[in-house]
């Protein structure tokens, strides 16, 4: 369909919370979601949630499959997700580094749940429920925080660990946080 602006932290969508998706399997979410899937895939990204091209819908998508700006973590699979909630398994967090095609060419280290069970659902409103861990877990929690009007540096906890890909990281690759 159509790679699509994405909105860069500062733009008041991204701080707000977005409606859930009343109706399932409409023109209307089937175009959304291609254009999300066009633009996720157009600026190599992870994930992308619909505040971010600026529609405020509870819709996520997300994938990794050999990603050039994630090259050393799991592959996790293509996934729609609508109208999302998380249940995180146990307290353990785990750090790792996040970037943003809305803080676009920076990089922080964020502390996340190791596991968790979200639950939510397709496109055409079959429900989906999952338990997952790592960086899977790590992209679902990036993704439905930009439902909830929330970027990653605002859970950054030391903004030591916070800057410019290219300074962070001059092999061209992100490594593991120390």
């Amino acid at each position: 369909m159509a790679v699509r602006p994405v909105l860069r932290m500062g733009h008041q969508l991204l701080r707000q919370v977005a409606a859930p998706v009343a109706t399932f399997g409409t023109p209307a979410l089937r175009e959304l979601l291609c254009d999300m899937d066009d633009t996720m895939r157009a600026l190599n990204g992870a994930g992308l949630a619909a505040p971010q091209i600026g529609v405020s819908l509870r819709v996520v998508i997300f994938e990794v499959n050999r990603n050039p700006r994630y090259p050393h973590v799991d592959e996790v699979p293509y996934t729609v997700l609508v109208n999302p909630t998380l249940e995180p398994i146990g307290a353990e967090l785990e750090d790792g580094w996040e970037g943003c095609l809305s803080v676009p060419g920076l990089r922080g280290v964020v502390p996340r749940f190791r596991q968790l069970r979200y639950r939510g659902f397709d496109a055409e409103g079959r429900p989906i429920d999952r338990t997952v861990e790592g960086f899977h877990a790590r992209v679902v929690q990036h993704e439905v925080d930009h439902l909830d009007g929330v970027l990653y540096p605002m859970r950054i906890r030391d903004l030591t660990r916070f800057g410019f890909e290219d300074e962070l990281f001059p092999e061209g690759y992100v490594r593991p946080p120390d």
